[in-house]
């Protein structure tokens, strides 16, 4: 009896923690939005800046800066050379959470490279409940699954002691 009401109160908890997965995937586009539109801004100025001298791209005036001789404008194009490869990224990850699938956004999410995103979000993150299929179909599924792995030490002895119960029924007394 003990068993069974833990295995309840297991699959409640693995429920619970496994409807979080769509919430805070939802909070994770919300973040990635938002820094993909900050970092958009600073490139939307590089671009101005390059135009306005005269560069032929964004690209063309970094390579001239990291030339120079000032080590605060290699230092400058050095960071401008970051912004432009995290915009990329963000670039991709926007794509990913329009056109992707929810496996693809997870995987994105959890790539071990962008755990800063993911800790950003989970600052602010608040518990809920998801209000979409895909999000509601992955709890049920996720925390069942969860909950027979939790509990499958349990099922694996319960198996054991009701077969050592039938060979000692079946054997007899001599």
């Amino acid at each position: 009896m003990i068993v069974r009401i833990f295995d309840k109160l297991t699959f409640a908890v693995a429920l619970i923690i496994a409807l979080q997965v769509p919430q805070l995937t939802d909070h994770y586009q919300q973040h990635l939005a938002g820094l993909y539109q900050a970092t958009k801004w600073q490139v939307d100025g590089y671009k101005a800046t390059a135009q306005m001298h005269a560069f032929p791209s964004v690209k063309a005036m970094i390579d001239r800066h990291l030339r120079n001789s000032e080590p605060s404008v290699k230092t400058d194009a050095q960071q401008k050379l970051l912004t432009l490869d995290l915009f990329s990224d963000l670039e991709g990850g926007m794509t990913i959470f329009k056109q992707g699938n929810f496996f693809e956004k997870l995987i994105y999410m959890f790539t071990p490279t962008r755990f800063g995103i993911l800790k950003n979000t989970i600052d602010n993150f608040k518990l809920g409940i998801p209000l979409t299929f895909t999000g509601i179909a992955f709890g049920l599924v996720f925390g069942f699954l969860l909950n027979q792995l939790i509990m499958l030490p349990f099922t694996i002895y319960s198996v054991k002691k009701r077969a050592s119960k039938v060979n000692t029924i079946e054997k007899p007394a001599q």
